[in-house]
């Protein structure tokens, strides 16, 4: 197993100082759109999240509209999406064959219709809530997004637990290596994604945190909190999800957590890998 860390989104929100805790207020901040592509031997590649498609990049104002682009910097003519990392690998969009969704939101599942093919892994709870999304979770998805008609393999039911957390293991046509664990907050059906790799588990942990302080128990931008508690759907579990998150980075065993928009997680995470 392969796996490779990269950024499908590299954006751009105001006020740095307050979301990546340096610099100016005044200037552009840093979040990336943090993916996996997973190389297996016997399922092709497993893809962990896709941020923005094609189509997204080519016109996000159209996609998105320009006060979203404007607010959190939707970088133009920069090809940062799924299908340009793949190229670079040597991989075609035909060998991604499942693709695992830590939820539904814009960057994170943007790319699904650049591969019709392959099975998309996902929390009912999660597309419940992207295919009759309440006014409030209106603006986080995009219907064009699943327009395609995409292979939905949908998941309820939990099994055995892993590490404490309630686990969806036996994920269908993919090896026990990976599993997902629900964490709803976030979103309705938010879960974490976990690669059991040779190196110790990795466990991407979506939007379920912002900023790697929250998992290290060191200080969190001041902004990041606010924004937390705005998006969230269910704005009560958050605390209580970091705490389990701080737990868990505790236990110790190799495993490593990382947020979808840490920029500092992932450089750390692209820079390890074989």
């Amino acid at each position: 197993m392969r796996i490779h860390h990269v950024d499908c989104a590299s954006l751009c929100p105001a006020a740095r100082r307050a979301i990546n805790g340096e610099g100016s207020l005044l200037e552009r901040g840093t979040m990336p759109a943090h993916c996996l592509i997973v190389e297996t031997k016997t399922h092709g590649v497993v893809v962990v999240d896709t941020g923005f498609g094609r189509a997204d990049a080519a016109d996000p104002d159209g996609r998105f509209g320009r006060l979203y682009c404007q607010l959190v910097g939707v970088r133009r003519h920069r090809p940062v999406t799924l299908l340009s990392h793949l190229r670079r690998l040597g991989l075609s969009p035909e060998d991604v064959r499942h693709i695992i969704v830590t939820h539904l939101d814009v960057d994170h599942a943007g790319a699904l219709p650049d591969f019709p093919h392959a099975i998309v892994h996902v929390h009912q709870a999660e597309l419940e809530a992207a295919q009759h999304p309440t006014w409030r979770e209106r603006s986080r998805y995009s219907q064009h997004h699943w327009a395609h008609g995409p292979r939905w393999q949908r998941y309820d039911a939990e099994g055995e637990p892993w590490r404490g957390f309630p686990a969806v293991r036996q994920l269908v046509g993919l090896p026990p290596e990976f599993l997902c664990l629900p964490l709803p907050g976030h979103s309705r059906g938010h879960w974490l994604v976990v690669v059991e790799s040779a190196e110790g588990p990795l466990v991407h942990c979506g939007d379920a945190y912002f900023h790697r302080g929250t998992v290290e128990g060191t200080p969190v931008p001041w902004g990041i909190p606010p924004f937390e508690a705005l998006i969230a759907s269910d704005r009560r579990r958050l605390a209580g999800n970091h705490e389990r998150l701080r737990e868990l980075a505790r236990s110790g065993q190799g495993i490593r957590l990382f947020s979808a928009h840490d920029p500092v997680e992932l450089q750390r995470l692209a820079a390890a890998s074989p």
